[in-house]
């Protein structure tokens, strides 16, 4: 992909996810009857987030064993574990009243920590991971493991702290 046409892509991708996501909040969720418990979906996305951070730290091993078409394979599931997650993230949000969490005492601030710190890094890890897979298709490995260096950890933590939000609130889902 051309340097230029990739970045306006990136460009538009990170400006578009935060966009949509913000969206979903200000509208009312949509009435439509699926056939299925949509609390279930939360479940799912939990799953997708420790699978990703799961293939995060093994992209990792295989990147330091220099096992790099095997670093390769894995870091591209992981881009589209993370895209899956987004389109199920998105269904449910447009479909599900919202989740209030109920916990009180010491786990209040601390849920609202991991959850306003992985909203936040959510947000800021796409176009460093759109960033870091252009870079690293594009086989100009110097600049990838530069932002790599900073993307990983950002990207296992929003991974993390996903299943942390999940095993949180799960009590409270309706």
């Amino acid at each position: 992909m051309k340097n230029g046409f990739s970045t306006l892509l990136i460009i538009l991708i990170s400006v578009a996810i935060p966009a949509v996501v913000t969206l979903l909040f200000m509208m009312t969720p949509s009435s439509v009857q699926l056939g299925f418990d949509l609390k279930i979906i939360p479940a799912i996305n939990a799953s997708i987030n420790f699978a990703t951070f799961c293939l995060l730290l093994l992209g990792r091993y295989f990147i330091k064993q220099k096992m790099q078409t095997a670093h390769k394979r894995t870091m591209i599931i992981s881009v589209c574990l993370s895209a899956l997650f987004l389109i199920c993230y998105v269904t449910y949000h447009s479909l599900a009243q919202p989740t209030s969490f109920g916990g009180t005492g010491i786990i209040r601030p601390v849920y609202f920590f991991i959850l306003i710190s992985h909203i936040i890094l959510a947000a800021v890890i796409v176009p460093m991971i759109l960033v870091t897979l252009n870079r690293g298709l594009q086989s100009r490995f110097d600049k990838h493991k530069r932002i790599a260096k900073i993307t990983w950890p950002i990207w296992l933590y929003v991974a993390a702290t996903g299943v942390a939000v999940y095993v949180l609130l799960s009590p409270y889902y309706q």
